[in-house]
């Protein structure tokens, strides 16, 4: 089994696979594309990959057969397992434990060359609602803390997959990066006595800057202090800890923001950039709602849409001080504008 190591200097947890890459493995030739009769994630080849933890489909067709619009499948090699137990355990001054937790891949679309963007608002409905129930079902495990649902889109040059999908892992602990946020978040409001992200809608909203899209239940905007060019956050008005909480409304809502934002980008650079986007949301309270109690409060769930358009200097990754070589106001104009 994989094991999970924690930096004692950072406090970060490090996933440590038990069977490590010999050099002469990270020198492959990058794949140039995996056609579609060779994708086992397409629809008519359901047999040949891990059985579907759910899906939504088409009245009458059943699990694991073609007739799907999206789907959820275990992870092909997963880094976390969902059997075991934690097996938390000293080493020496050093901390280790089982990797614990849920690898899953989301498939987005049954067509191998169509993302749900373009598939239309109903499509969107559905990934985004796949998303939400998957959170919902894993916060009912206690052993997972955390639950975090991301995409890579044209990032990975040993991506197994060409096909539209997005991942979600589910984790014993809270990566460090979330636990930053959290801690701010709280922090903020133990001294304001209100929600940072709150506050953040309000001032964005009378500035305008920095708007990319306004909808009724959400605000997209590039952040004021953003750490990557044409970088964009979504939003919703109402203020909400647990994105498993969105609503049907809400659900078509943030359909329509995020394909337009992810179809304004493509626009703007006239090909599809390599971008992340993840969705940061509370961690599983129950194991420690007293620790937790006030996130309802100070915390606020969001979506983070992270163009990859340059390197990074050494000293960019050496000192955390990035340098962003377009403005939050330059990039959200452009993006407001294409068409």
């Amino acid at each position: 089994m994989h094991e999970l190591r924690r930096d004692i200097l950072l406090g970060r947890w490090i996933a440590v696979l038990s069977e490590s890459k010999e050099p002469s493995e990270y020198y492959l030739p990058p794949d140039k594309g995996i056609a579609e009769r060779s994708c086992v994630l397409c629809s008519g080849r359901e047999r040949e990959t891990p059985s579907e933890i759910t899906s939504i489909r088409r009245p009458g067709t059943l699990p694991n057969t073609p007739g799907w619009w999206v789907r959820a499948i275990p992870s092909f090699k997963p880094v976390f397992q969902v059997e075991g137990d934690l097996g938390r355990r000293g080493v020496g001054i050093y901390d280790r434990m089982n990797s614990i937790g849920a690898n899953e891949i989301l498939i987005e679309s049954p067509e191998h060359n169509v993302k749900p963007e373009d598939m239309g608002l109903e499509q969107m409905i559905r990934v985004i609602t796949l998303y939400r129930d998957r959170i919902a079902d894993l916060n009912k495990d206690l052993r997972l803390r955390y639950i975090l649902i991301f995409k890579n889109s044209k990032l990975d040059p040993d991506e197994t997959f060409f096909h539209p999908t997005s991942s979600l892992v589910a984790t014993p602990v809270i990566p460090k990066r979330i636990k930053d946020e959290l801690e701010n978040a709280k922090q903020y409001y133990d001294y304001k006595e209100r929600c940072i992200f709150c506050d953040i809608i309000r001032e964005e909203l009378r500035v305008g800057d920095r708007v990319i899209l306004e909808t009724r239940n959400f605000l997209c905007f590039c952040p004021y202090s953003s750490a990557f060019p044409f970088e964009s956050w979504i939003i919703p008005k109402r203020h909400s800890c647990d994105f498993h909480e969105i609503s049907n409304e809400e659900i078509e809502d943030m359909g329509f923001t995020l394909m337009s934002v992810l179809k304004n980008l493509r626009g703007l650079f006239k090909v599809e950039p390599p971008f992340n986007y993840f969705i940061h949301t509370a961690p599983n309270r129950v194991p420690r709602r007293n620790h937790w109690h006030t996130l309802g409060e100070d915390f606020h769930w969001h979506i983070e849409i992270i163009p990859r358009l340059i390197r990074r200097s050494g000293f960019e990754w050496g000192s955390g001080f990035f340098i962003l070589t377009t403005s939050p106001e330059k990039a959200a104009k452009y993006l407001r504008e294409v068409g």
